[in-house]
C-alpha cells in the first residue's frame, strides 16, 4: 500500500523505508543456540502478562528482569506487522511472557508517516494496562482502517496539504474512523482529541521513530531485536518463536 499522497509528518529518509523489513541492520548476530533459561514466577497475585510499563521509548509487557528481552518496531498501517500481531501476539504472551523468561517491549515507528502517527497517537492516549489490549485490537481492525484511507479522495488529499499538523492528524483520524473505534474502548471522545491535538505528544511519539533511523536501527517493519541484537530475516512469529528458542525461550 502506498501513501506518496498522504503528508509526511517525520524526516524525509524515512519515506525510503518499507513496510516488511526483518532487520538487516548493524548488530545482526548467527543467534548460535543458548542454553535454556528458567521460568520465573511472578509476585504473588500477579501475571507477567498483565505486568506492563512505560519505557523510554514505547510499553514493556513482562518480567522487567527477563533473561530474553524482546524488542519490536512495528508500524500500526504496516500489513507485515498485523499479520504477525494477529497470529503471534497469543503466542508470545501465553508461552514465553507469560514464564518471565521473556520481556516483550512494543516501540511504534512510523513507517506509514501521518496514518501511523494517529493510530499511535490514540493508541497511546490509554493506561499502561490497556496499551497492549488495544494495540492488537487495532491490528485486528488494520484493513478497515486502511480501506478508510484509500477512500479518501484526491480533492481531500489536496486540501491536507493546506493543514498544519496537527490539522492534518485530526482530520486524517476522523477519515480513518479511528476516534469512534477508541471511544468503543473506553476512551473519552474529548481525551481522544485531546491526545490528537499535542504537539508535545507528536513530537514525543516521533521520538523513537528519529532515533531508530538516525542510528540505523530499523531498516523496515517489523524489526525485532532480542537481546541488543537484531534477529536478521524475521518478520512472522514462525521465524521469531525460532529466534526466542534459540536464545534460551
Amino acid at each position: 500500500m502506498k501513501f506518496a499522497t498522504m503528508p509526511a509528518l517525520f524526516l524525509a529518509p524515512l519515506a525510503l523505508i518499507a513496510c516488511s523489513g526483518g532487520g538487516s541492520g548493524g548488530n545482526d548476530t548467527g543467534a548460535a543456540t543458548a542454553a535454556p533459561v528458567a521460568a520465573v514466577t511472578p509476585p504473588a497475585g500477579r501475571s507477567w502478562a498483565e505486568t506492563v510499563s512505560k519505557t523510554e521509548q514505547g510499553y514493556m509487557m513482562g518480567n522487567p528482569n527477563a533473561p530474553i528481552k524482546l524488542v519490536e518496531y512495528g508500524a500500526r498501517t504496516c500489513p507485515t506487522c498485523g499479520a504477525f500481531a494477529r497470529e503471534g501476539f497469543k503466542p508470545l504472551t501465553d508461552n514465553y511472557v507469560a514464564s518471565g523468561k521473556v520481556s516483550f517491549e512494543f516501540r511504534d515507528y512510523l513507517v506509514h508517516g501521518a496514518p501511523d502517527l494517529v493510530l499511535t497517537l490514540l493508541g497511546t492516549c490509554t493506561t499502561e494496562a490497556a496499551f497492549f489490549p488495544v494495540l492488537e485490537q487495532m491490528y485486528g481492525n488494520q484493513n478497515a482502517f486502511l480501506d478508510k484511507l484509500q477512500a479518501i479522495s484526491p480533492a481531500q488529499q489536496q486540501a491536507l496539504q493546506s493543514q498544519t499538523p496537527l490539522q492534518q492528524v485530526m482530520t486524517l483520524a476522523e477519515a480513518m474512523g479511528a476516534i469512534d473505534f477508541v471511544k468503543q474502548r473506553g476512551i473519552p471522545e474529548a481525551k481522544a482529541r485531546q491526545c490528537l491535538s499535542s504537539q508535545a505528544r507528536l513530537e514525543e511519539v516521533a521520538k523513537p521513530t528519529e532515533k531508530a533511523t538516525q542510528d540505523g536501527t530499523v531498516t523496515g517493519t517489523p524489526t525485532f531485536i532480542i537481546n541488543g541484537n537484531t534477529v536478521p530475516n524475521t518478520v512472522t512469529w514462525s521465524q521469531l518463536e525460532t529466534a526466542l528458542k534459540a536464545a534460551g525461550a
